[in-house]
């Protein structure tokens, strides 16, 4: 696999790379790799916004990204792009929260930052390409650039990654996408990189150690409120509207003679702050769809198009029909099939992401408020 790698890059030592080094492994295999290639590489820390009121790693992420940098004896570098990131991916966020449904913050920090504001900063300073620790592969295919999905199945990020367009992925590069979690380990222990025992990181660091209600009801009211079946019913209580979303099993309670079962929030009203369950688990899915800010990342399809879906990150890809309903985009499936509102859909064929958009499904009680 090494010599694979290794030959892939022939011919394009002496260009520079900036690595956004986050402290974690993914990143730190990735820079080593780029540099064992012959690349000029630049290791990059983005420090983000953080809340006073919660702790959270980044200072010790730095030290980490530090290490790595100074282990791989390569400049290390630091962009501050807090203010941007309050902006454009927590306020946002709050935002969407506000209106009960449920945003994907890795799509919005991918698009706005990394391969937004820290692409344009690395290009002004010098940089040919970006390169991240993301599991992905990005390939050629006549005169298109395709991003296709990381080797690793477990791993694969392509679904973060579906805003991508052609100028993006023509300066970005994914060092590990042909690489296995257990292989990027591997490296990081070959090239004695301080983090190489570090572990994986989870969920989002500006929300770090409290829960969501506590971070949201910062930002937005946010009360207990009652818990309605089908019929309209009364049947338990939830901590607030804003915090549910389709599909969703617990954070509620009910009724003891209405427990037994597994419950599923079907429809979320925050204007009256009551959340709608079911039992059946199909009263909370739907057949059809529609996505809001569709993004193709190459050419656009010709529709109607036969492909499969992922609605979120790591449920299996079902068969969906895209198409064109007076310049509104719809999403057809044959067995109904979970759709949460604000969530992406992103589209593939094969092993190739082609796009996505933001789920949306009018009449639903969130479109009211």
């Amino acid at each position: 696999m090494y010599a694979l790698f290794m030959q892939k890059a022939c011919g394009e030592s002496g260009r520079t790379i900036f690595v956004g080094l986050s402290g974690g492994v993914d990143s730190a295999v990735s820079a080593a790799l780029l540099k064992k290639q012959g690349y000029n590489v630049v290791g990059c820390f983005i420090k983000i916004w953080q809340p006073e009121f919660i702790e959270c790693s980044w200072r010790e992420d730095r030290l980490d990204a530090m290490r790595v940098a100074t282990s791989l004896s390569i400049p290390f570098r630091e962009i501050d792009f807090s203010d941007e990131y309050k902006r454009e991916v927590v306020e946002e966020m709050v935002r969407d929260y506000a209106r009960g449904i449920t945003p994907n913050p890795d799509v919005l920090c991918n698009t706005s930052i990394k391969f937004g504001h820290f692409l344009k900063w690395a290009v002004g300073e010098g940089a040919d390409h970006i390169a991240t620790g993301h599991y992905a592969r990005i390939e050629r295919e006549g005169n298109a650039l395709t991003l296709k999905r990381g080797k690793d199945p477990n791993k694969d990020q392509s679904y973060f990654l579906y805003r991508l367009g052609q100028e993006e992925l023509s300066r970005t590069m994914f060092p590990i996408g042909d690489l296995t979690k257990t292989e990027v380990r591997s490296f990081a222990k070959k090239f004695h990189l301080p983090n190489a025992e570090k572990p994986d990181s989870q969920g989002l660091c500006f929300v770090g150690d409290v829960s969501m209600r506590d971070f949201l009801a910062r930002f937005i009211p946010i009360k207990s409120g009652t818990v309605v079946d089908m019929s309209g019913k009364t049947i338990g209580e939830h901590q607030g509207a804003v915090l549910y979303t389709i599909g969703q099993r617990h954070g509620f309670t009910v009724h003891e003679s209405n427990s037994t079962g597994i419950h599923h929030v079907v429809s979320v009203d925050v204007k009256h702050n009551t959340i709608t369950v079911s039992k059946n688990r199909s009263d909370a899915g739907q057949r059809k769809a529609y996505l809001e800010n569709i993004h193709w990342i190459g050419t656009t399809p010709t529709l109607p198009l036969e492909a499969k879906i992922q609605a979120r990150y790591r449920e299996t890809p079902i068969k969906a029909t895209i198409q064109d309903e007076r310049g509104t985009i719809s999403v057809r499936t044959k067995e109904h099939h979970i759709f949460s509102p604000g969530q992406s859909l992103v589209i593939y064929q094969a092993d190739t992401c082609i796009g996505g958009g933001i789920i949306t499904i009018p009449g639903r009680k969130f479109d009211k408020v």
